[in-house]
């Protein structure tokens, strides 16, 4: 099946990419509008980019909208990862931000998940929306030069003690919110 992507995040983009095309998919480089994330949910983002996308392309289109959420910050940041600090995309001082915020919070209240919301919408109408999610905890410092956004603070519980950027991309790829949002999805299309 040839899909797009809906993302103009070139490390989520590749992510994607590698998780879905083993899988036979035929992964076009179709140019996108950006999409503003208005949702409330990451499944209601997820869903915003892939109707865009869709419209656009007149293919089947892959959306998706991730996340940490901290339960010691009630969920936060949420669908406003990205966007945490102030500025879309600055992992560092959404880092930053999120440690700071953290520091008095001991090791055993620094459970966290990552959630990946996707949704592929056909051109006939269907849509599939699905949710994978990491649980794991959140570090006291950052460690390993992998992965992106908050990688480097995550620690998934089955990887004790490495970070998400420590780990191999086929390992992440198993253990993320991200592959296990795809690997539902790809059960679905096939």
């Amino acid at each position: 099946m040839k899909l797009v992507l809906a993302t103009h995040n070139q490390k989520k983009r590749a992510e994607l990419a590698r998780i879905l095309a083993p899988l036979g998919h035929d992964l076009t480089d179709t140019p996108l509008s950006d999409v503003e994330e208005t949702g409330l949910t990451f499944e209601e983002n997820a869903r915003l980019k892939a109707v865009s996308g869709c419209r656009e392309s007149g293919l089947p289109c892959v959306g998706d909208d991730s996340g940490l959420c901290v339960d010691s910050l009630s969920g936060a940041p949420g669908v406003y990862s990205a966007r945490f600090a102030g500025e879309h995309g600055n992992d560092r001082a959404n880092i930053a931000k999120l440690l700071d915020m953290l520091k008095d919070v001991p090791e055993e209240a620094r459970a966290a998940r990552f959630v990946c919301a996707v949704c592929c919408v056909f051109p006939d109408g269907q849509e599939i929306t699905l949710r994978g999610a990491c649980e794991g905890r959140i570090a006291f410092e950052p460690a390993g030069a992998g992965g992106f956004g908050y990688d480097p603070v995550f620690l998934p519980a089955e990887a004790p003690g490495l970070t998400m950027a420590q780990l191999s991309p086929e390992i992440k790829d198993k253990l993320s919110h991200r592959g296990r949002a795809l690997a539902l999805l790809a059960e679905k299309l096939s």
